[in-house]
């Protein structure tokens, strides 16, 4: 290599010498000049980005007939059918949400290559996810206005929405910078609000609702959508509780008790919307669900985040749909539908025993 060279990839790559892991962090690492993945460091991260590859999948490779054919029909009710439409609402916009504060704001400020591979996936998903609603709105011939503009229109979406575009907002200063004390709270704040709340507690109200009526044999190809979503977003809280917790063990003066007590309020906060949310999904209950029910749910759901990250619980409530275990272990957060999807490392390829 000429000399001329070796001084362009210099100026271009920095400093030239071998990255030991010892000097990766998850934040302020000023060595991020390239995705240096070896030598790993955090190998958590990257096992979640090979669980998210396996997963892979597409919406249109799901079948819509007998949706479309029910839709149509007078199989459902004015209440069960708001209950879809209210979520197709919610989900439509909070995931672009998320994908938009993975790549405006959470990528730019984690400097560590395995985890920013893994948010790579994760945007991709999220992408994905935004398609799904999109897919089912235009399968089902529905009002593409009235159910990408609910979260305009629909207060008690229009709150939780709000609730997490102001964590975004902030991060997204032009200024913003995780380099002072209060730079780095800030972000740790964000992780907090889009993995515990917005993926951790927000999205598991619709999760419930969904699939509630894959098992009555109603709207099974939205509800087999929900189902790869669901699993999708199991690897998602689990990496960002792992962040939270590493970002936690390296920067241990950012968990100060003032701080704790601002995130429990967050969450408190975050479930009088939700089950808000609830409410307006179900003004007078379906078969199997209703408001009150949802309270517990949503306490359960919160109780189990908090203490993933070390928080203390806050409700001590139970878990009104046990049923949701056959779908997934909430309290241990394993990858979801893994003890029944056989084969699914391919596009187009989906088994089931």
């Amino acid at each position: 290599m000429s000399t001329d060279l070796q001084n362009t990839n210099t100026e271009i790559l920095g400093n030239p010498e071998r990255i030991d892991a010892r000097e990766k962090r998850l934040i302020n690492c000023h060595q991020v000049d390239v995705n240096q993945l070896m030598p790993l460091k955090y190998n958590w991260a990257w096992e979640h980005y090979i669980n998210g590859c396996a997963n892979h999948w597409m919406p249109t490779e799901v079948p819509m007939n007998k949706d479309i054919e029910i839709w149509k029909s007078d199989r459902l009710t004015d209440d069960e059918r708001l209950v879809i439409l209210r979520n197709l609402g919610f989900f439509s916009t909070a995931e672009s949400l998320v994908g938009n504060n993975l790549v405006l704001a959470i990528f730019k400020h984690v400097t560590n290559a395995e985890c920013r591979q893994y948010l790579l996936r994760q945007a991709f998903e999220e992408a994905v996810h935004t398609h799904t609603f999109l897919y089912v709105v235009e399968s089902l011939g529905l009002d593409e206005g009235e159910v990408f503009n609910m979260y305009h229109e629909v207060p008690s979406i229009a709150r939780k929405d709000a609730f997490e575009m102001e964590l975004t907002q902030e991060v997204l200063d032009p200024d913003f910078t995780t380099d002072t004390f209060e730079g780095a709270q800030a972000f740790l704040k964000n992780l907090i609000g889009f993995y515990i709340i917005m993926e951790g507690i927000f999205f598991y109200t619709g999760f419930v609702m969904i699939l509630s009526f894959h098992r009555r044999n109603l709207m099974k190809g939205i509800g087999e959508q929900f189902q790869y979503i669901m699993r999708d977003e199991t690897i998602h809280l689990n990496f960002g509780i792992d962040l939270i917790n590493g970002i936690k063990a390296e920067n241990p003066d950012l968990w100060s008790d003032d701080f704790q007590q601002q995130m429990i309020d967050r969450v408190r906060q975050s479930v009088e919307l939700e089950i808000a949310y609830a409410k307006d999904c179900l003004p007078n209950g379906v078969l199997g669900l209703n408001a009150d029910l949802f309270r517990d749910y949503v306490q359960y759901v919160a109780d189990r985040r908090l203490e993933r990250i070390g928080l203390q619980v806050q409700y001590g409530s139970s878990n009104p749909f046990e049923w949701m275990s056959e779908t997934m272990d909430l309290s241990k957060e394993k990858n979801f539908f893994e003890t029944r999807v056989t084969e699914y490392q391919t596009g187009g390829t989906l088994e089931w025993d």
